[in-house]
């Protein structure tokens, strides 16, 4: 199977008595995620499902991928915090290009437990906002490799 890790784009600043789950995406977030949508799309990469965190940020990054899906992205609180054994059953649940949107740390340590077994090594992994860790293999523990590790700016200068 492909997956493909993609950390949500620019938001909205944290800050004291702000909730986080609400933060949006600001509007050169969105220009420069629909730029890296158009890498994606140069380099044929469309995603039978997209798996998200339902915070907005990466909600929004999620729709925003739908010029390169089949179906609606599909919500999950899985990935609001440190991976589980639940996410990568859900993820391995169909053998099919699959992209998982959502937030650092735990994205980093989504990929360190695929590919390395072990999600304490997950600061290894460097997910910019709106870049994309590309996995190949089998979603579990150890069970898959690196394709590509694609940097945002990389990404929006694909034609």
């Amino acid at each position: 199977m492909q997956l493909l890790v993609i950390r949500h784009a620019l938001a909205e600043d944290a800050g004291p008595g702000r909730d986080d789950t609400a933060r949006a995406l600001t509007d050169p977030g969105k220009a420069k995620l629909r730029q890296a949508v158009r890498g994606l799309r140069a380099l044929e990469i469309q995603f039978e499902r997209i798996l998200t965190s339902p915070w907005k940020r990466a909600a929004q990054t999620a729709e925003l991928l739908a010029p390169i899906a089949r179906a609606a992205p599909i919500a999950t609180d899985l990935l609001t915090g440190p991976p589980r054994p639940e996410l990568l059953a859900m993820i391995a649940e169909r053998n099919e290009t699959t992209a998982v949107v959502g937030h650092e740390p735990w994205l980093g340590e989504l990929g360190a437990w695929l590919a390395f077994g072990d999600p304490k090594h997950g600061d290894a992994l460097i997910i910019k906002k709106c870049g994309v860790l590309w996995l190949e293999g089998t979603a579990v523990p150890g069970g898959m490799q690196i394709r590509a590790s694609i940097p945002p700016k990389l990404l929006r200068a694909i034609r």
